[in-house]
């Protein structure tokens, strides 16, 4: 019999956008590579083995002569019985909790991210535990739950999630001042300044009824950015636009840091948190999609 190289572990990940930590399982002696199970990608770990099913990294060496329609009848039983334990996780800031003061707390941050973030995410599990929709890219889940204006009851939530996500992307330390390069160029081009912009934006989010968010969105069938606000869970990817930056206008986003100050609010986001830094790499994404240039006359 020909040995098959001994691994020395197998490591198994879950897909993008589907967050669970990679486990490692360890197999003392080689076994044959017909006789090892087929996992399917969206397979993360922990797991068992049914009782019926011989665990090859606990067999060891497994003899030749045991029937090979044996060994296929053992993985299809595998595959039917096993269940893919996966979850959508709660994402990180892309900083420290404390590092956008004093323009938002850490008490923000804690409650903001580590609560109500949290919520969504774990509201969200619990309604897809049995769903065909597991598994889809949290954009996927948008577009579908959306269901053209008909939320199903997952919209909410998987929205909610993919929002705050957004946000906290919106933001860094020593962030606000002047875009540059290809984000301020289209901005100029979009809304006749930076400064128009600004009091476009900060207009928007001050005429914002109730709670939702404030977005610059490029608009894919116009070609151009424009400033859009959305009510509650919405979310512009329904529509078809490429979010560029996104405000944040629920009462928790503030309140603990500005009471009913909303302008000082808006005006620091503006000033001292937005990401052009996120912002100019979402532009550069865009552009892979959409031709932000002028159109080119062909010359006879």
């Amino acid at each position: 019999m020909q040995n098959i190289p001994n691994l020395k572990t197998l490591r198994f990940r879950c897909p993008l956008h589907i967050c669970a930590p990679s486990a490692v399982v360890r197999r003392p002696s080689p076994v044959p590579a017909a006789l090892l199970p087929i996992f399917p990608m969206s397979m993360t770990l922990p797991f068992s083995y049914p009782s019926s099913v011989v665990n090859p990294f606990e067999a060891g060496r497994l003899s030749f002569s045991t029937k090979a329609t044996k060994h296929k009848k053992q993985i299809y039983q595998f595959r039917k019985v096993t269940k893919v334990l996966a979850y959508y996780g709660l994402t990180n800031p892309p900083y420290k909790l404390n590092a956008l003061e004093p323009y938002m707390s850490k008490r923000t941050l804690e409650l903001h991210w580590g609560n109500i973030h949290r919520g969504y995410v774990d509201s969200l599990n619990k309604q897809l535990a049995n769903s065909p929709l597991y598994g889809c890219t949290m954009e996927e889940l948008i577009k579908t739950t959306f269901n053209n204006g008909n939320p199903l009851p997952e919209y909410n939530n998987a929205a909610e999630v993919w929002n705050h996500d957004f946000f906290w992307e919106s933001m860094q330390p020593n962030g606000g001042r002047l875009p540059w390069g290809g984000v301020l160029d289209q901005i100029e081009k979009d809304f006749g300044s930076f400064s128009n912009f600004r009091d476009e934006f900060v207009h928007s989010a001050m005429m914002l009824f109730g709670s939702g968010c404030v977005w610059l969105v490029l608009k894919t069938n116009e070609r151009k950015l424009s400033i859009v606000r959305t009510s509650n869970a919405v979310c512009p990817l329904v529509w078809g636009d490429i979010p560029i930056i996104s405000l944040d206008m629920w009462e928790h986003a503030y309140y603990l840091d500005y009471k009913d100050d909303v302008s000082k609010y808006v005006n620091n986001f503006m000033d001292h948190l937005i990401s052009w830094h996120s912002a100019t790499a979402r532009i550069v994404r865009a552009e892979a999609f959409v031709n932000l240039g002028e159109p080119k006359i062909p010359v006879a």
